[in-house]
């Protein structure tokens, strides 16, 4: 029988738990005939991620308001890893899945600010799947790097629909989605190549429905479409992250609910508790789709022979505020709510069903357990991840193992141990052994005498301390010399030309959503950037993107959307333009087209520092370009 893997990630954390029947082969389980229906001898692989749904925000795990009866049956019918991390924020937990490396070997250690680029060297887990013959496939939110060389396609994905950035209506997203019949991106790879770039910025496509519903509908008709190849899919949901869109009826739908829990509504004010309505409703949506989901997949025949994992990203967003699982903290805090994740692995024709595996485990883990789990030769060696699937068998117990949690915060952060958050520091990490948290090189909990991480124990348990401190000091001393090295796009290949370039790859700088495009933020950064070709290059700088063809110094007024409302867009003195190569300003250009300023230049192959500013009428900067299009001409 056809052994299938399917990953479902919820955006919080990574389920790390697999049952292998060999380690580096497909085994065939005793017992069950082979069917007439299946023609893979390797299982399928399908992975879910949503996005800041927390480990409270399910109702299998006593959430009072939430009804999740889909996911709840799945943990039921799972393995379930109890004691599984991923990263506090999204990135660094979906390069750590993509790659089996620290965040800070990996190099996607931040949501925006230039760090969430994948190391383009680096074989991802979907190469390994794409090399040994599979059909791969993402949709939804990658979050890896938005141009050539860090695009799905460019990182072993065939074929993908997807958004680019952090979330719907981020700055490079199309303008004005909204969560409803948006315009997506859609790749793909023919006959193992990439096509080259035809003039275009990649497919953009509207499709009709909520996010949720198109991102589940595209993946489940692509893999359940005849083919004699085994599919490796990355099903990666944007819900339920801000803004906090749902259908109508999933709202109100909560909000009756929400009634019945005074002592829940009771501790939020009306904006925040209309706020948790939402984002409840966002995880409904979810779970009726999830349910969905797996009866297509026993409609095709294909379940029982399925391993169906599901995980999230990261902390919730709103756990903290009502309910949180007897943890403390949410997403971006290094306390357990931050980054201790929901994970569920159910594979019906191996018998993985209700069971708990109470190990450390951690999202980097995937890649290496998958791998081995489906057959398949060419993972890494030197992954800092490790091969589950023993442990999910029962042949092994966990292995005790000590994991460092660490990323690069926003430049908006205000951290105690450091004035510049964004800055990969070693201070900013937790360090997880056995019932120990060892939290930003000075405080020390005991799990198993204070879930909640009120108190510190660490002058009663120095050796502790100093062992967790010591095991800090030597993985620091291995990343600290790949953390600040800026990952560059590349501009005029044919892989790509044009190339949109936003201020989301500003390095350390926050420009990651239209409110600040609207509200016209006085930030200024630059870009790192990689010329594939010589030559004659135009780059035309904007202050809104080209779809909305709206003029450079423009206000906008709000904007009604199926779910809210945009805030106004303020008009800006924007007068002319300055462009800077590798810190060499290059001549002024003046305001000769309402939407963009203009310039061509000759660029040799090789690294590049970009920077394009603007300024008004006395010739003082107005804020940097937060969208510029760079095509090599010849």
């Amino acid at each position: 029988m056809r052994l299938w893997v399917i990953w479902l990630t919820c955006l919080g954390g990574f389920f790390s738990g697999w049952v292998t029947t060999a380690a580096s082969a497909l085994v065939e389980v005793p017992g069950l005939e082979k069917s007439s229906s299946t023609r893979k001898s390797h299982p399928n692989v399908l992975v879910v991620i949503t996005d800041d749904q927390g480990y409270g925000d399910l109702s299998c795990h006593g959430n009072p308001v939430i009804r999740t009866p889909n996911m709840d049956a799945l943990a039921a019918q799972s393995i379930r890893l109890t004691n599984f991390h991923v990263a506090p924020m999204c990135t660094p937990t979906r390069g750590q899945l993509m790659s089996g490396k620290d965040a800070f070997r990996n190099g996607a250690m931040n949501v925006s600010s230039g760090r969430t680029m994948l190391r383009p060297e680096l074989k991802t887990i979907a190469d390994v799947f794409k090399d040994a013959g599979y059909r791969t496939g993402m949709f939804g939110k990658w979050h890896l790097g938005d141009n050539h060389p860090f695009r799905p396609i460019d990182r072993g994905f065939q074929q993908a629909l997807r958004f680019p950035s952090s979330h719907i209506n981020a700055v490079p997203d199309y303008w004005n989605n909204d969560y409803f019949d948006d315009t997506y991106t859609r790749d793909s790879v023919i006959d193992g190549v990439a096509p080259e770039n035809s003039g275009t910025l990649g497919k953009r496509e509207s499709i009709p429905g909520y996010c949720t519903d198109v991102f589940f509908r595209e993946s489940l008709q692509w893999m359940t479409q005849d083919s004699e190849q085994p599919f490796f899919c990355y099903l990666a949901l944007n819900a339920p992250h801000w803004p906090h869109f749902v259908p109508e009826a999933d709202r109100l739908a909560v909000e009756q609910r929400m009634l019945q829990h005074p002592e829940v509504a009771s501790q939020l004010d009306d904006g925040p508790r209309s706020q948790l309505m939402r984002f409840l409703a966002m995880i409904e949506c979810i779970d009726r789709n999830l349910g969905e989901a797996i009866a297509g997949l026993e409609e095709a025949g294909l379940r029982e022979d399925t391993v169906l994992v599901f995980l999230t990203d990261n902390g919730s967003t709103m756990g903290p505020k009502y309910y949180n699982a007897r943890m403390r903290g949410g997403k971006t805090r290094l306390w357990e709510g931050g980054h201790r994740v929901p994970c569920f692995l159910s594979w019906p024709a191996a018998g993985l069903q209700n069971r708990e595996i109470e190990g450390l485990c951690h999202v980097q883990d995937i890649f290496p357990t998958l791998t081995s789990l489906a057959g398949v030769s060419g993972t890494p060696e030197n992954l800092d991840g490790i091969d589950l699937s023993p442990v999910l068998q029962g042949s092994q117990a966990m292995p005790e193992r000590k994991l460092v949690i660490n990323y690069s915060r926003m430049p908006t952060f205000r951290e105690r141990y450091t004035k510049q958050p964004h800055l990969p520091n070693k201070d900013g990490a937790a360090v997880l052994w056995k019932q120990w948290r060892w939290i930003e090189n000075r405080e020390l909990y005991n799990l198993a005498d204070d879930p909640m991480q009120e108190h510190d124990v660490a002058e009663q348990f120095p050796e502790v301390a100093a062992e967790l401190r010591q095991h800090l000091d030597r993985w620091w001393e291995e990343v600290e010399p790949l953390v600040n090295q800026p990952q560059k796009v590349i501009i005029g290949s044919r892989a790509e030309n044009p190339s949109m370039l936003t201020a989301c790859e500003w390095l350390d700088v926050f420009v990651d959503q239209q409110v600040q495009i609207r509200a016209g933020v006085p930030k200024f950064g630059a870009w790192h950037l990689l010329v594939a070709r010589p030559g004659r290059y135009r780059i035309e700088a904007r202050r809104w993107p080209r779809e909305s063809k709206l003029a450079l110094a423009r206000g906008i007024p709000a904007t009604q959307v199926t779910g809210g409302t945009y805030r106004p867009g303020k008009a800006l003195p924007i007068h002319a333009g300055q462009l800077m190569l590798d810190d060499q300003p290059m001549a002024i250009a003046p305001q000769a087209s309402p939407e963009a300023l203009t310039w061509e230049v000759e660029l040799p192959a090789g690294p590049l520092k970009l920077q394009a500013d603007f300024l008004d009428a006395d010739g003082k900067p107005v804020c940097g370009a937060y969208y510029v299009y760079v095509e090599r001409l010849d």
